[in-house]
């Protein structure tokens, strides 16, 4: 016996020694590689590779060495500790690394150290039974402490498994070559749904719970989705239909009611538009679906910017419309084709009114920046060659010898 427990306990040291080893000469590789690959998906993972690299090397050897005989539990001991230690390490790195709430991540190692500890000294079917007494009958269905806690667990992995998937899924799809930028938003949206629905089905049939179980509620769930959510459903069902027909894409320059911007991202309830304040508009998909909308980027960039202007009648007026040209022509945003033009548009109250005509190909600066740049070009070639920019102005005339009203009534 104490032969048995002083070579579990040493080749339960050498394992340990082995996977940090491991993790320390294959971990940084192996994170490189990562990152190389995947680039900004290996957030989370990439940089716990190397923990994970060493205690599941050494959860992988222990769980050999426990199954490779049968030990007696006080040998057993010290292999279920490391094991479970190990195990429940390996899952913390892993479920941490998908971005999993650290309370869910310690759950599930609290869990897989119990049942591994437990199961190495011989102690697994006791607890196990002690656990499904615990709980209710309905109909042929026991709810027991143990199911729960397989649910949890399930639900857990599942969860994890879908945040891996997509993430791979999401940088397969940025990094392929035949698609746009919507068309990959849109491959990733409906990658992201058939890999929910199949963790889903997955986990029913692991768990072996019965379909016609859901059947009492479908029609509930049909009502809630009829009244409840009905935006919810609009709204998903919205951005999948603007991604398809392209009428709006990431990149996009919008107006929608008084909110103007780019599109930063198309999600699944809300399209985000973000302003040149840097306020960033959450509008549902629907509503771009149902109101109109300004885009200023959907066939072509190019945008034409209105700068209305006056000079005075007493004005060199081909010089002041080669000026202003001359403005809008030096304006670094302004482009040389379409080139820029100046019209006459109406002889004022106060002035010869203009319109400054220019193109700009980059929308989402705003073109109020284009518009000041150009006005500041104008007052300065203005001021230099004497012309005269008009403001209103009144003249009141004061007439004395009006004949004063008659006293009497």
């Amino acid at each position: 016996m104490l032969i048995q427990i002083a070579v579990a306990g040493g080749l339960v040291i050498a394992i340990l020694l082995i996977g940090v080893i491991a993790g320390r000469t294959l971990g940084p590789r192996a994170e490189a590689e990562w990152k190389r690959r995947l680039g900004t998906q290996a957030e989370g993972i990439g940089g716990r590779l190397h923990r994970i690299i060493r205690h599941g090397t050494a959860a992988l050897l222990l769980a050999i060495l426990l199954n490779a005989t049968r030990w007696p539990p006080l040998a057993g001991f010290p292999i279920g500790l490391a094991l479970g230690a190990a195990t429940a390490m390996t899952s913390v790195a892993i479920l941490r690394g998908l971005a999993i709430p650290r309370w869910m991540a310690w759950t599930v190692a609290s869990i897989l150290f119990v049942a591994l500890f437990s199961h190495a000294v011989g102690g697994l079917a006791p607890i196990s039974e002690t656990l499904e007494r615990i709980g209710f009958d309905i109909g042929k269905r026991r709810f027991s402490l143990l199911s729960l806690i397989t649910i949890v667990v399930t639900a857990i992995a599942l969860y994890a498994g879908v945040r891996l998937i997509n993430r791979l899924t999401a940088h397969w799809i940025a990094a392929s070559r035949g698609l746009d930028a919507t068309q990959k938003l849109l491959a990733q949206k409906l990658a992201a749904i058939l890999v929910v629905v199949v963790a889903f089905f997955f986990g029913i049939d692991l768990l072996n719970i019965d379909l016609t179980a859901f059947a009492v509620f479908s029609g509930a769930f049909g009502l809630a989705v009829g009244f409840g959510l009905q935006k919810t459903v609009g709204n998903l069902i919205a951005g999948i239909i603007l991604l398809m027909d392209r009428s709006i894409k990431p990149g996009d320059v919008i107006v929608v009611g008084e909110s103007f911007g780019w599109v930063n991202r198309i999600g699944v309830r809300a399209v985000s538009v973000l302003t040149r304040d840097g306020k960033e508009h959450l509008i549902p998909n629907e509503n771009l679906m149902t109101n109109e909308v300004e885009n200023w980027s959907y066939t072509d960039r190019n945008v034409r910017v209105r700068i209305p202007l006056a000079v005075g009648y007493d004005s060199d007026l081909k010089l002041a419309q080669e000026l202003m040209l001359r403005a809008a022509t030096d304006s670094p945003r302004v482009l040389d084709s379409p080139k820029p033009n100046v019209w006459l548009t109406a002889f004022g109250g106060s002035g010869v009114e203009h319109e400054i005509l220019a193109w700009i190909s980059d929308p989402e600066g705003g073109v109020g920046s284009v518009r000041s740049d150009v006005l500041n070009r104008v007052w300065w070639l203005f001021k230099e060659h004497g012309i005269e920019i008009p403001f209103p102005q009144r003249e009141v005339h004061i007439r004395r010898d009006v004949p004063s009203p008659d006293p009497r009534p």
